[in-house]
């Protein structure tokens, strides 16, 4: 007798994630952005934060599709407790640079799975990235070339960002959007089946 089918739905619009679940094997069936309120409260540290809302999304696109398989994620950039914003400007863009410019910042993506009759698990995985000092022309350069608009902190580290980093610990891919160790583990403790 052959297995059920299993339906996998990403909650997330972003290609990066899509495009590091492929680099393990995994093709959605859905993709469904889940449509929430990001806005931190007052109790959330950014560790709380980014769980938080990776449980959310998952809730929100579950609840329309419970025969499946829900992922989801929410990355969060933070220097001490301060959570970077997701940039939306040249002007935020700058700011968040200069903040992170010759300093160590922290790194949180939060991933859940909702799976079919109401089970879920999340993790939250923490990386530490450092960056070099950057020059006011680095950060004019980078600015211009428009990567980091839309993304937490300002910065995309699978692209031209990847030059300012001295050094990492943790989950690359976690900082990319996705962590693909702690994605595979939940996916594989909710009983889907990995290609």
């Amino acid at each position: 007798m052959a297995a059920p089918a299993q339906r996998l739905v990403l909650a997330s619009a972003s290609p990066r994630r899509l495009d590091l679940l492929r680099q393990i094997g995994l093709e959605p069936d859905e993709i469904a952005a889940a449509d929430i309120d990001e806005t931190p409260i007052t109790t959330d540290t950014p560790r709380r934060l980014a769980l938080r809302l990776a449980q959310e999304k998952a809730a929100r696109v579950a609840a329309s599709s419970p025969d499946a398989y829900v992922l989801a994620a929410d990355t969060v950039v933070a220097v001490g407790r301060r959570v970077l914003p997701k940039v939306e400007n040249l002007l935020e863009g700058r700011r968040c640079l200069e903040l992170l410019s010759g300093r160590n910042h922290r790194v949180m993506t939060g991933v859940a799975v909702a799976a079919p009759q109401g089970r879920s698990a999340a993790r939250l995985v923490e990386t530490r990235v450092q960056f070099k000092r950057l020059s006011h022309s680095e950060i004019d350069r980078y600015l211009d070339a428009g990567e980091g608009l839309g993304k937490a902190g300002g910065y995309a580290i699978q692209g031209r960002a990847g030059a300012f980093v001295i050094e990492l610990h943790g989950s690359y891919s976690g900082v990319v959007g996705l962590p693909l160790h702690e994605t595979a583990c939940l996916l594989e403790g909710l009983g889907y089946r990995l290609p």
